[in-house]
């Protein structure tokens, strides 16, 4: 499943061939990707889907940690587009997004052994 859409629907329960929030999420897959830029994630101009065309090496071809952005996309989607009506789902879902968000993070920005030294 290399569509960035389809894969996303797919983890939300959608089929491929229903596209009546097509729009909706990919207005939120956006919205995600803006955030991934900030973090240092992904293209340094930034990355943007228009319809199912667009695909996960697109995005990124060449990380190896591409499985844990899938998630992190996915959950944040889901958020956005379909949050639980549990509001420990919603906060066990949210610290989740934080811990890949943290690890995204250090992964883009590692600790070198010279910043070691200075601490």
């Amino acid at each position: 499943m290399e569509s960035i859409l389809n894969s996303i629907k797919n983890l939300l329960g959608i089929e491929f061939d229903d596209d009546s929030f097509d729009q909706e999420l990919i207005m939120h897959v956006n919205t995600v990707f803006t955030l991934m830029t900030q973090l240092g994630l992904g293209p340094t101009n930034g990355f943007f889907i228009t319809d199912a065309t667009a695909k996960w090496t697109d995005y990124n071809p060449t990380r190896k940690d591409l499985e844990m952005m899938k998630s992190y996309i996915f959950l944040r989607v889901r958020l956005l587009f379909d949050p639980p009506q549990n509001s420990f789902l919603v906060d066990s879902i949210q610290k989740q997004c934080n811990e890949f968000e943290w690890r995204l993070n250090v992964q883009v920005d590692p600790l070198l052994p010279d910043d070691e030294e200075d601490n």
